[in-house]
């Protein structure tokens, strides 16, 4: 595997990581100052990676679990020198059970910024959700 590629692939993780550790510093990283984020059949989009920011920290704050986000069949669909789209499932599961939250699939588009991947764009489908 080519190490752009890697790269690629592992920028939703590092975005899920971050999610599932409120690691707020680490998910601002991972996405470009003007992401979206999109929820299919949902709230948003959230424009901004500001936006998006406080809109996690709000969803974190109102938790009484803690969730994990796990990203599987991981799918480069598109990549060049400077832009990449990649799908992957999701599986919400909580601690509080434990217990699946939901199931889904994002899509994300990325963009290089300099050395690093960012997220430019998420779109989130949930078909199940708890």
């Amino acid at each position: 595997m080519s190490a752009e590629l890697f790269a690629v692939q592992q920028t939703p993780a590092r975005y899920a990581l971050a999610l599932d550790q409120h690691d707020y510093a680490a998910l601002e990283s991972v996405l470009t100052e003007d992401a979206s984020w999109t929820f299919e059949g949902g709230p948003g989009p959230v424009t901004g990676r500001a936006a998006i920011l406080d809109f996690v920290r709000g969803a974190a704050a109102a938790q009484t679990d803690r969730r994990r986000h796990h990203l599987g069949t991981v799918l480069v669909d598109r990549m060049d020198a400077g832009t990449a789209v990649v799908r992957a499932y999701l599986m919400l599961t909580s601690d509080d059970g434990p217990r699946l939250v939901a199931t889904g699939g994002y899509t994300f588009t990325l963009v290089r910024d300099g050395d690093s991947w960012r997220i430019a764009s998420l779109t989130l489908r949930l078909d199940s959700a708890a």
